[in-house]
């Protein structure tokens, strides 16, 4: 079967799951998106090993998990999402050691997070993303999403209006304040409150 490669569109809260973010995975060179619901440990992780400028004051489980593998020669090659029954993903993470190849079954969360540490490419089957795949253009085949997937593409795609008005303002801080206050957040593992700030930084700089 044909593989596709994926690349992470981003992370957003979603309001129809207390707790559940939805992380976006994007088509390369193609249009479409694949919306997975997460938990916010696994969404916080992802959104850690994005976010390199931020580094947590004790490992996270999956970093502690690449510190493991690396000492023992354990390479992740890729990742690879290969089924969806009844709307889970299940992903399997190929990873290699002195030359022999073995495959680990995975929550696709975890496989990504771990993706990620490991600077290794994501794949799923073409008859996922024909399956799951949620268009961003018009087009004449029409697609209809779950309503779970409708509510998160909704709150993806859109200007995110409702979500930036549930944000804390940073702009009247003081520069100083602003770095004073990353550290603290950092320091209290509120990695998303850190990013916020950080991105707040980066605009005065």
């Amino acid at each position: 079967m044909s593989l596709i490669r994926l690349n992470i569109k981003g992370i957003s809260y979603s309001q129809t799951q207390n707790g559940a973010y939805a992380l976006i995975l994007s088509e390369e060179n193609g249009i479409r998106k694949l919306p997975i619901v997460i938990g916010a440990f696994e969404a916080q992780s992802i959104a850690i090993a994005l976010e390199k400028e931020i580094m947590p004051p004790r490992p996270l489980t999956h970093d502690l998990f690449k510190t493991f593998a690396e000492r023992f020669g354990i390479v992740i090659k890729q990742v690879i999402i290969h089924k969806l029954l009844d709307g889970v993903f299940y992903s399997s993470i190929i990873s290699e050691r002195e030359g022999i190849e073995e495959i680990i079954d995975a929550r696709t969360s975890d496989a990504i997070a771990l993706a990620l540490r490991f600077n290794a490419p994501i794949f799923t089957y073409k008859t996922i993303l024909d399956k799951a795949g949620i268009q961003t253009e018009p087009n004449p085949i029409e697609i209809k999403p779950s309503k779970k997937e409708e509510i998160i593409i909704d709150e993806l795609f859109s200007e995110q209006e409702s979500t930036s008005q549930t944000k804390e303002d940073f702009s009247k801080h003081t520069l100083k304040n602003l770095k004073k206050m990353l550290e603290e957040a950092v320091l209290n593992e509120e990695y998303e409150k850190a990013a916020s700030i950080r991105d707040e930084i980066s605009k005065r700089q």
